[in-house]
């Protein structure tokens, strides 16, 4: 039997469905793998993730994955997959091969955007087999978390007419001079353009729709279309809880035997569709609720620069929604000798600097990004009760106590 039928027909008798939901339950039990480690708030957001996770995979990958509507959709609110920032908009669209596309629009206010096409494995056909029993094996063959990036255009390298609008051609063959293009790979399936914001206040973003070249008119979903939709958003579910997994304590980071420091990785980054025109480092933090964290460094000129907390599933912390949880370039208080002081505690200890609330958490995984420069700062790092930080303020930080990190590991 086709590949193609066999989706259809597994779709028709309720196995695509019952592999999606054996599929969530797999990622749903890795939990176990953690053993002790996590508390009885991270437990529940481990919960609160997986749903964050399949409400993505259902907005990315099944509505919007139909091959003759192509769209580019923002992610869906309150998502934070893999450090997502706070300061940044994420529009994806999904593609079933490397047909010819076009991208019109404005360009907007905000400071800088760019576009990267991104490459994930899987068959041509993932909705004619189950997946489930393969569980985080399956991963090797079948991966939407695992995107890697094939090619990238920022907004700085866009031909912009004196209206500010634009257009870009999306193909493996070259329009011709004068032509923004944005060149596919043979097996790209997925583009993703990061917005990213000074002040959504005051700024407005670009405003993008995409199309194929070929204009084919829209098409009903099918069988098998909607078969491999439902495995593509389950593996994706079980490839991002593998993911987090692998980064907090497996090969790919193993951040939980690292704690308190931030690593400068190229690979790290590059490995879940980063563009190489930045530098971030990563890493896991630990304090206990009476204790305070406090970093310090010297940003160095660069497009954009920030600095956040996450749990220990790479999620914002809660209080990015109050305006805490985060520090960066446009919403920071500095020092005068230019250095940028971050303390990370329950309460704010009065110390100076950027309070960043740890809102009852005792450990996660951080994030250091630096946009569009060639310069990394080395950061200063106390680890100190917060009541003494509270009285003695400053004074507190003994720079022969402090830990030097901020290090490139390849």
């Amino acid at each position: 039997m086709k590949a193609e039928n066999k989706a259809a027909e597994r779709l028709l008798s309720g196995a695509a469905w019952d592999d999606f939901c054996d599929t969530l339950k797999v990622a749903g039990r890795m939990i176990d793998q953690f053993g002790d480690q996590p508390s009885e708030l991270d437990r529940a957001e481990w919960y609160r993730f997986l749903s964050r996770l399949t409400r993505s995979g259902c907005e990315r990958l099944i509505e919007n994955a139909e091959p003759t509507r192509p769209r580019l959709r923002d992610m869906v609110w309150r998502q934070s997959i893999n450090f997502q920032t706070v300061d940044q908009d994420h529009l994806m669209c999904q593609f079933d091969e490397a047909r010819d596309y076009r991208i019109t629009g404005t360009r907007g206010t905000i400071p800088y955007f760019v576009m990267a096409v991104l490459t994930a494995p899987a068959p041509g056909d993932p909705g004619a087999q189950d997946w489930a029993p393969l569980g985080v094996e399956g991963l090797t063959q079948f991966d939407p978390s695992n995107l890697k990036t094939t090619g990238f255009l920022a907004s700085q390298q866009l031909v912009v007419a004196e209206d500010g609008t634009f257009e870009i051609i999306l193909s493996q063959n070259d329009p011709g001079p004068g032509k923004n293009w944005l060149k596919l790979a043979p097996d790209t399936n997925c583009i993703l353009i990061r917005l990213v914001w000074s002040d959504r206040s005051s700024q407005t973003a670009p405003a993008m729709t995409i199309e194929r070249m070929d204009g084919v008119a829209p098409e009903p979903i099918t069988p098998a279309l909607m078969a491999n939709n439902l495995a593509w958003a389950a593996q994706g579910v079980l490839g991002y809880a593998e993911l987090v997994r692998n980064w907090w304590q497996g090969n790919q980071g193993n951040f939980s035997a690292k704690l308190n420091r931030l690593d400068y990785s190229r690979a790290q980054y590059l490995s879940n569709g980063g563009v190489p025109d930045r530098h971030v480092a990563f890493g896991g933090w630990q304090k206990d609720k009476d204790e305070a964290l406090v970093l310090e460094f010297t940003p160095p000129p660069c497009e954009y620069w920030n600095f956040q907390i996450c749990n220990i599933w790479q999620e914002n912390l809660d209080t990015f929604e109050d305006g805490n949880g985060w520090v960066n370039n446009s919403r920071f208080v500095a020092q005068p000798d230019g250095r940028v002081r971050i303390v990370i505690a329950e309460s704010d200890p009065g110390a100076g600097g950027n309070w960043v609330n740890s809102f009852g958490h005792d450990k996660g995984q951080w994030g250091l990004r630096f946009v569009q420069t060639q310069v990394t700062p080395p950061v200063k790092l106390w680890r100190l009760p917060l009541d003494r930080l509270e009285r003695e303020g400053a004074a507190a930080l003994d720079p022969a106590q402090a830990v030097d990190t901020g290090q490139f590991v390849d």
